[in-house]
């Protein structure tokens, strides 16, 4: 009788699961396209994403203190943003710019809207587009694969999307099992789509991710590259398709939570990721793809949120 009976609010079970936890899963299983980024494009690629993560955390550290609110910096979710970022600019680029980068998505897209859980677009993907519409030669800037074992200069290259777009035919691309393990021009982690189906495999059996975002998105991209003529493994294998799909567009806080939501929203990221493809002056659409279907999410959960037990749907009201 000398317990005490603690009368409280449900939920009554507590989940072990923490932002934390997550975003550190997260980085583990970006770890494999980080590691074929350097033995691909060599030590300056660890400089670029030593350069995005230090900008991000730096950025959110600073922000925070200035806006007077409680540090976030411990739940890595700053280190992620980083990671995202550094693997969607060219190994290329000037270390000012992508330190840029790094605080537009900190500072603008995520803390003045709130921080963790409040941005309504993906930081990473954001900042991107910004720099690619403010820095657009540098931020189209390929180096070639394995460039720094002949020389210390990076040997430009066009990417295979840029090549596709300039109607190169299959002859002059590089060959599947290359783009595969990674041995073609692009960003730093989205050419190894080996490395990122890793990483993918680790996420879904850790249950971090639900499956249904990037097999929509992909199933998509696939289909509808087969009914436009294209070709179906290039568009699979090449760009940023399997980065987007596997890490960006399962982001928890700019997806829906429903499973009927996830798949109205991978199909749309499909769909506009190959219409820019196909019809768009640009060579690739996967950033913008996911950013618009970000700001559909609302109207998307509004539309597939299901009904409370006992409540009367408006089919049901529309009948009495």
């Amino acid at each position: 009788m000398g317990e005490k009976l603690v009368v409280s609010s449900s939920p009554h079970i507590k989940s072990g699961v923490t932002t934390r936890k997550i975003m550190l899963d997260v980085i583990i299983a970006l770890v494999p396209a980080g590691i074929a980024s350097i033995i691909i494009f060599g030590l300056r690629a660890l400089l670029i994403i030593a350069v995005t993560v230090a900008s991000c955390v730096l950025s959110e550290y600073v922000s925070r203190r200035v806006m007077k609110r409680k540090q976030t910096i411990g739940d890595l979710s700053a280190v992620v943003t980083g990671l995202l970022l550094a693997y969607n600019l060219p190994v290329t680029i000037n270390p000012l710019i992508a330190a840029f980068g790094g605080v537009i998505a900190i500072v603008v897209v995520k803390q003045m809207f709130g921080g963790i859980g409040q941005n309504f677009v993906n930081p990473a993907l954001t900042a991107r587009i910004i720099l690619m519409n403010s820095f657009s030669a540098p931020m189209s800037n390929w180096a070639k694969p394995f460039y720094y074992l002949n020389s210390s200069d990076a040997i430009t290259t066009a990417s295979p999307l840029g090549m596709l777009k300039q109607g190169a035919t299959v002859s002059q691309l590089p060959s599947y099992m290359n783009m595969f393990v990674g041995d073609c021009a692009g960003c730093l982690g989205e050419t190894c789509a080996l490395a990122l189906i890793l990483g993918g495999v680790y996420l879904v059996a850790r249950k971090v991710i639900s499956p249904v975002i990037p097999l929509c998105y992909l199933g998509t991209a696939a289909l509808l590259s087969a009914v436009m003529g294209r070709n179906v493994l290039m568009d699979l294998l090449s760009g940023g398709i399997m980065l987007g799909s596997i890490f960006m567009a399962t982001d928890y806080t700019t997806s829906p939570i429903t499973v009927k939501g996830k798949v109205i929203f991978a199909i749309g990221c499909g769909v506009i990721t190959m219409l820019i493809r196909n019809f768009g002056s640009l060579p690739e659409g996967v950033s913008y793809s996911i950013v618009v279907m970000n700001l559909l999410v609302p109207l998307i959960e509004s539309a597939t949120h299901p009904v409370a037990f006992g409540k009367e749907t408006a089919k049901d009201e529309a009948k009495r």
